[in-house]
């Protein structure tokens, strides 16, 4: 039998009996279509759930600090080593960052207070929001502005509400206006401090320190092992690193990073147990079909059909059929990525979808040889006086 007729008697076949094959069909598409959708996003959804530090507990971020206590000369972080960590692999931004106190007016009372510099990228290093108003950008620290965010705690110690945008506040003689409240979800300390740009902090606020402390936010969780070791590496070329101090709270992120483990082990567990159930549903079929086709099998093989022939024409039917679930498997795949793109925003490599399609169809073949494999041998080896005489 020529390839060509192999192929179009056995998609035939599986279409004549297609209502039996459909919960086979639908086991092994709906595990095709989980694999397209694990492996084309699983790194855009691991990638977008590090963007919410309150959710995973701030393990994607490393604080770099210099030990000043005991130092002769005081050491902080140059712009030229932020921009080397910033230039490591899995380093998606770096902020750096003074802490002082200056004196704070207001009607007449004044009070020193904690003043932390920050530049324009701390808020999304550290993934804070604002409870009101805005959080000031690059903008207002390249432009040396006046403009400043209190927390929510100094808010009301203050002014006796928190929601306080729009006005002034007197900090060292000098009148900022204040531009946002900072959420109630962050640290004591930033609760009750005041937050001015780094540049214009140091040009009018004496006794702000240099930016010792510098915090690194990685892409993923799986990105902090390696950052947290190259880090004092690097550093070094362009600064003294006798004093530098990595701090990364190791324990929440072995809690995190084994959580997100045995939720991607179940969600792939129940993609294999899936395609499982689809092996065993096309071997239990091919089974079924061979012994019911026990007389047409004697019949191929009177009229001179071999061995060959006969295991052929059944394997080819298995792999039709769990071709034909894997297609369907890519269809429904290929929706569910378009979908979780636009809902969450991601735009997943196209590569990464060709290969994700690639292994699928490749395990779908897998899948039909594997399990069409015995029945196909099974017919091919039936003894043709018995077979014909098969009722």
């Amino acid at each position: 039998m020529r390839l060509a007729d192999l192929w179009r008697v056995s998609l035939r076949q599986v279409w004549r009996h297609r209502r039996r094959y459909w919960a086979v069909v639908l086991a092994i598409a709906l595990g095709t279509a989980g694999l397209i959708t694990l492996v084309t996003m699983g790194r855009e959804v691991k990638n977008h759930l590090n963007q919410d530090l309150d959710l995973i507990g701030g393990v994607t971020v490393v604080r770099l600090r210099l030990d000043n206590n005991q130092a002769e000369a005081f050491q902080w972080f140059r712009p030229a080593a932020a921009a080397a960590v910033k230039a490591l692999p899995g380093v998606q931004e770096v902020s750096r960052l003074a802490v002082g106190r200056a004196p704070v007016t207001w009607r007449g009372q004044q009070e020193r207070i904690t003043v932390l510099a920050v530049d324009g990228s701390f808020w999304k290093v550290r993934g804070f929001q604002p409870l009101y108003g805005i959080l000031f950008g690059p903008q207002a620290v390249s432009g040396r502005q006046r403009v400043c965010v209190t927390g929510s705690d100094r808010a009301r110690k203050l002014f006796g509400r928190e929601d306080v945008v729009g006005l002034s506040l007197e900090v060292h003689h000098d009148l900022y206006k204040i531009v946002g409240v900072l959420e109630e979800s962050v640290p004591e300390i930033m609760r009750n401090a005041v937050f001015l740009p780094l540049t214009t902090a140091r040009d009018r606020v004496p006794g702000i320190m240099l930016p010792d402390r510098l915090y690194v936010r990685c892409r993923t969780w799986d990105d902090v092992p390696a950052v947290a070791s190259a880090i004092p590496r690097v550093v070094g070329q362009h600064q003294s690193d006798e004093r530098l101090l990595v701090e990364i709270n190791w324990d929440r992120w072995h809690r995190v990073v084994k959580m997100a483990w045995w939720v991607e082990f179940f969600v792939y567990a129940a993609v294999g147990v899936t395609l499982l159930l689809g092996t065993v549903g096309i071997w239990n079929i091919m089974m079924a079909v061979v012994r019911s086709r026990t007389r047409e099998i004697g019949l191929k093989k009177a009229m001179g059909a071999e061995d060959s022939d006969i295991l052929a024409q059944f394997l080819a039917e298995a792999l039709c059929l769990s071709l034909g679930a894997g297609l369907v498997g890519v269809a429904i795949g290929a929706a569910l990525v378009e979908i979780l793109g636009l809902v969450l925003g991601l735009h997943p490599p196209a590569k990464l979808f060709l290969l994700s399609v690639g292994l699928s169809l490749a395990l779908a073949v897998l899948i039909g040889v594997g399990a069409g494999l015995l029945p196909s041998v099974q017919a091919s080896r039936m003894n043709v006086v018995e077979a014909t005489r098969y009722e």
